[in-house]
């Protein structure tokens, strides 16, 4: 995880390439939203450029972070335009014939917004025509509304594109683990950490997300295939679908007339995930190392790459190198990994043997371990197909941490003399080993503070030497709440207007099976409830059981004939305003927006049964 020799510190075509075309700033580069509350400041990251490499950051990882501050509005070539440093993720302008095609509105629509005016403050006004979003996570289609409007969508003034399955993918990844997600999310993008050397220097993919408001526009066409073209206010575009790559739903295209290539998340100047740390569903190598290959077949005449992150590469040969040697790496973990998974290796174990790229692979700049790392990827091709067990016997049945950790202890001879063991491993720079001795310790007996003091210590070391931004978070996360445990933290509010959008863009099945996985099960199984649910905007019908401490969701009448203890009418609007808490059930049927009929005593029930999610779960003390 530290950075080589073989690296060439002397190579400046990347940050040639950061600053290259550069029309204007954003100066200060700090985005406000309506109340005045800070959403985006790039300026806070400037001492990494004005600031020698200290021995608290990976040179390697010093570097890509000052690369990935430069902002401003660039233009890629004469039409096309990029404003990059106003979020993680960059905003591509297309200028058509008398308007603009927008790619990738970034992740909230103050920082969109912001980014549409450095456009137009240099190249004039100009309506919005289309607006694409190239794949389903949020950080890509969240500030739609800072650049277009639904209304101006409903009128057909500007068409949403998107790729096949968007809108299903865009939701549906939070529908059931977004809670744990969001909490791991803390962690990977160190987002509690504060700005510095000793502290978060961003994630190798970009610096930060901005934390304005996310909005979501159904797309109004689909791209279903590869070869699909379409034409956008006089602007050519050849789509590549490129699905269950870096996500579920994503796409690729070209625009012959500029022969720039816009390669989405799928390319960049990082190692990516196959499995982000966060959490999600295991990406697959393979296919994103074969769809790679299709874009160098497809599209030999391009000249610039761009992607929805980093910054271009210019020159035809140079385009046909990163897309190689991206290529190369994500087929190398893959090929590799189960090679020696058939060996009868474990995913730890491979883990240990992969850990650089061979030859001129393991020079390159492009694939460095900022954001996805060698290590994690191939823990991450080895669950994708083998699961979480190992084969082990041993492995099968092992006590859950906190009660493995007691009779680690005891076994070691106490407390104190784990920690002193501890102590003997960091001394002689074994921080691995450190680490695992002490969260034993702390699982065991949580409030022991020599135990805790020297992890502190032993996670900012591990964090200090990362190359991985991510890596160096979590562990740099690690410490801090260890070193705050124990105080109040500030509460968090129930979710604000924010949230409306994407409820609206949930189906009502999504919305009731985002129920059915906060059902508590043992309380609910002393229960038998039915529920109709009749929404009057949509002729829908849903029935919900409750029974045997599960809650199923069926579309339509419960089976049997069975009569419904409670009749909901509501549409499903009113629905979505009480589950954002911008309203309640009882408002809603004070003012005729929910009327009933049965025994309403049924609803406080149900709602009584569902567990609210915890926002602030512990993760390094039990």
């Amino acid at each position: 995880m530290t950075s080589t020799p073989e690296l060439d510190w002397n190579d400046t075509t990347d940050r040639t390439n950061a600053t290259r075309g550069l029309i204007d700033k954003l100066e200060p580069c700090v985005v406000r939203n309506e109340a005045g509350r800070v959403v985006w400041d790039n300026d806070r990251w400037d001492f990494l450029n004005k600031e020698e490499c200290p021995a608290t950051v990976n040179p390697s990882l010093w570097r890509q972070s000052g690369l990935n501050t430069a902002q401003g509005l660039f233009e890629v070539v004469p039409g096309v335009y990029q404003v990059r440093g106003l979020d993680v993720s960059n905003m591509t302008i297309i200028e058509g014939a008398t308007g603009l095609v927008v790619v990738d509105p970034l992740t909230s629509k103050e920082v969109a917004a912001e980014a549409l005016g450095l456009y137009t403050r240099n190249r004039g006004e100009r309506p919005v025509k289309a607006v694409i979003y190239t794949h389903s996570h949020g950080d890509h289609f969240g500030g739609v509304l800072g650049v277009t409007t639904k209304a101006a969508v409903d009128a057909g003034e500007c068409t949403v594109v998107a790729p096949d399955e968007f809108m299903h993918h865009a939701v549906s990844e939070n529908v059931f683990a977004g809670p744990a997600m969001l909490r791991r999310a803390v962690y990977m993008y160190g987002r509690s950490l504060p700005v510095g050397a000793e502290a978060s220097v961003g994630f190798g993919l970009g610096q930060a997300l901005s934390t304005g408001t996310v909005g979501l526009i159904a797309p109004t066409e689909s791209v279903t295939g590869t070869g699909q073209e379409l034409v956008i206010d006089g602007v050519r575009l050849f789509f590549q679908l490129v699905p269950d790559t870096e996500a579920p739903s994503e796409m690729n295209f070209y625009l012959p007339d500029h022969r720039v290539l816009l390669i989405a998340e799928n390319v960049n100047h990082s190692l990516h995930n196959v499995l982000t740390l966060r959490g999600a569903q295991v990406r697959d190598a393979h296919a994103w190392a074969s769809y790679i290959t299709e874009s160098i077949q497809l599209f030999q005449d391009a000249e610039v790459l761009i992607g929805s992150h980093n910054w271009p590469t210019w020159g035809k040969d140079e385009v046909t190198r990163m897309l190689t040697e991206q290529r190369d790496a994500y087929a190398y973990i893959h090929d590799q990994t189960v090679r020696l998974m058939n060996q009868g290796l474990t995913g730890a174990e491979i883990a240990e043997e992969i850990q650089s790229f061979p030859g001129e692979l393991g020079k390159s700049w492009s694939v460095r371990g900022y954001y996805g790392s060698i290590s994690h990827n191939v823990k991450a091709v080895y669950q994708r197909y083998m699961g979480w067990y190992d084969g082990n016997p041993a492995h099968l049945w092992q006590h859950p941490p906190a009660e493995q950790a007691a009779r680690y202890v005891r076994a070691i001879g106490g407390a104190d003399a784990t920690v002193a063991s501890a102590r003997q491993a960091f001394d002689s720079g074994d921080l691995r080993w450190a680490a695992e001795l002490l969260n034993h310790v702390l699982f065991a007996e949580p409030e022991h503070a020599a135990a805790r003091e020297l992890q502190i210590a032993t996670y900012e070391q591990l964090g200090f030497a990362q190359e991985n931004g991510t890596w160096r978070n979590i562990y740099l996360t690690g410490a801090k709440e260890l070193r705050e445990a124990g105080r109040d933290r500030p509460r968090t509010g129930a979710p604000g207007k924010e949230s409306v959008d994407m409820l609206a863009a949930l189906d009502t099945g999504q919305i009731f099976q985002s129920m059915a996985v906060r059902i508590d099960g043992p309380r609910a199984s002393a229960h038998r409830l039915l529920l109709r649910w009749e929404f009057t905007d949509s002729d829908e019908i849903w029935t919900l059981l409750v029974g045997n401490g599960v809650l199923t969701p069926m579309r339509g009448e419960a089976p049997g004939g069975e009569r419904p203890q409670l009749t909901l009418r509501l549409e499903r609007a009113t629905l979505d305003l009480i589950l954002a808490q911008h309203t309640s059930f009882a408002d809603a049927t004070g003012s005729g927006a929910v009327t009933t009929e049965g025994d309403v005593g049924v609803l406080a029930t149900f709602f009584g049964l569902l567990e609210s999610p915890k926002r602030h779960f512990p993760i390094v003390l039990p």
